[in-house]
């Protein structure tokens, strides 16, 4: 089977548990219209790709997906708040996402961050309320702090901001940033998937080294395709990095250089997979990863 047919097949296999809860908790409540703002960020699609990762892992290490559902809500709420904050004027400054307005077009910007906010607390909140293990969620709690927190994606995003005005800028200083501001959370994914789904401690580090890597994969995706992919292949503004003045990976390394890094992090994902009984699956969404065009 393709990395692709194999990742539609998860796909297909694990989209419905996801999203048969995913705007549950946002569906009734006195602030009717900021439950509506929350809702149409996570509804506006996306590839679910660190709540599918999290899946995935459970069943790597011979867990069950179910085991794991509390955490790929809890992260796919954490990833649609960065998302909408992102796009604020005082971030990134989106006018579209995924094909869409973005949440504070639609909504004003005081209630986008209060979305933001809001699905930040759910997540916690999923996972803090979960009929789990009292250590594994305690672990998974501990460890979504991490990835999320400033040091991990919300610090990323603020060195990213504070690049902006660098003078300096070199290879290390980019892979500080990316490896905070989306390999923190995709390798989280892996983790808290591990850690819900019982692995052994050195199947949770072998996950841990495969999120690294793909995290890093994906990033250097992310920048060829904002170099390369128009407007409507993305659903989003093409070429906003550059147009910030952002450094990037072809920008530091040119794009044949960035497809050559990007080759080089799929293979060490790849490899770090080698020592778990149930890996198809993640070897095809490392493969995908890599290959994605939006």
């Amino acid at each position: 089977m393709s990395a692709a047919a194999q990742v539609q097949a998860d796909l297909d296999r694990l989209l419905p548990l996801l999203d048969a809860l995913l705007t549950t908790p946002f569906r009734e409540g006195e602030a009717a219209r900021l439950g509506e703002a929350m809702r149409y960020s996570l509804e506006a699609g996306g590839k679910r790709v660190r709540p599918i990762l999290c899946l995935l892992a459970a069943e790597a290490v011979g867990g069950t997906a179910a085991q794991a559902l509390p955490g790929a809500l809890a992260l796919e709420y954490i990833h649609t708040y960065s998302l909408i904050h992102d796009d604020l004027p005082a971030m990134d400054d989106d006018d579209l996402r995924r094909g869409r307005p973005t949440n504070h077009k639609v909504y004003g910007e005081g209630h986008a961050i209060l979305a933001g906010d809001g699905l930040l607390t759910e997540a916690f909140g999923v996972l803090a309320t979960a009929d789990l293990d009292p250590v594994r969620r305690a672990q998974a709690l501990a460890l979504l702090a991490e990835g999320a927190g400033w040091r991990g994606m919300v610090g990323g995003q603020a060195l990213d901001l504070e690049g902006e005005t660098l003078a300096a800028y070199d290879l290390d200083h980019l892979r500080l940033i990316h490896r905070l501001k989306t390999g923190a959370l995709l390798r989280t994914s892996l983790e808290i998937g591990a850690v819900l789904g019982g692995a052994a401690p050195e199947e949770q580090a072998a996950l841990r080294a495969y999120g690294e890597a793909i995290g890093l994969a994906f990033q250097i995706q992310d920048d060829i395709l904002d170099a390369t992919a128009t407007e409507a292949d993305l659903g989003k503004r093409a070429g906003k990095d550059a147009g910030r003045g952002k450094i990037t990976y072809p920008s530091l390394l040119g794009l044949d250089g960035a497809r050559n890094a990007l080759s080089e992090a799929t293979e060490t994902a790849l490899c770090h997979l080698a020592s778990l009984p149930n890996r198809s699956s993640l070897a095809a969404w490392a493969r995908y990863l890599a290959q994605r065009a939006k």
